[in-house]
């Protein structure tokens, strides 16, 4: 009964994460807070054992930290690194390679998108607010984009569909 909404908890968060950020370029923690309770409670509903809920806990904090020392060095938003951290709990370590490297490949492709249309010229169209401070340079990257774009393709795959969907 309570298996397919928890199934929905993950995408939909990683959908608004990204859409949110698209729109304001911030991610509020209320995002990577809801997906760390919701691992809590559908840790347990899935027989996940001791041993496996730990490694989830211990690739999370791992990629936390990581996320941190990249706020830390300019390189990341700490939205992002909370999102990733966050991400991570239901990626799993079984996926993790995989997700993260899909993440670097989609920052890769969104960087390159936002460079161009930074450089095409503002009159040519009429842009809404949120596409006006896309487009100004310095503003960043909206990274939360290419971290849910990757949550979103390697989340089928993982053993949390499985055991929600079977």
């Amino acid at each position: 009964m309570f298996e397919y909404p928890l199934l929905m908890v993950f995408p939909v968060a990683m959908a608004f994460a990204g859409a949110f950020d698209l729109l304001t370029m911030t991610i509020p923690n209320r995002i990577s807070l809801t997906l760390l309770a919701a691992f809590l409670v559908a840790a347990p509903l899935t027989g996940m054992s001791l041993p496996e809920f730990s490694t989830h806990m211990a690739v999370g904090a791992a990629v936390l930290a990581a996320g941190i020392a990249m706020f830390a060095a300019g390189w990341m938003g700490g939205g992002d690194a909370k999102l990733l951290a966050a991400a991570t709990l239901w990626i799993g370590y079984d996926n993790l390679a995989m997700y993260l490297g899909q993440v670097a490949i989609l920052g890769g492709v969104l960087a390159v998108v936002i460079l161009v249309y930074r450089g095409l010229p503002m009159q040519a169209f009429p842009l809404p607010g949120w596409a006006v401070k896309l487009h100004a340079k310095g503003t960043g990257i909206p990274y939360g984009l290419a971290i849910a774009g990757a949550a979103l393709k390697i989340y089928p795959e993982t053993a949390w569909f499985a055991a929600f969907s079977a």
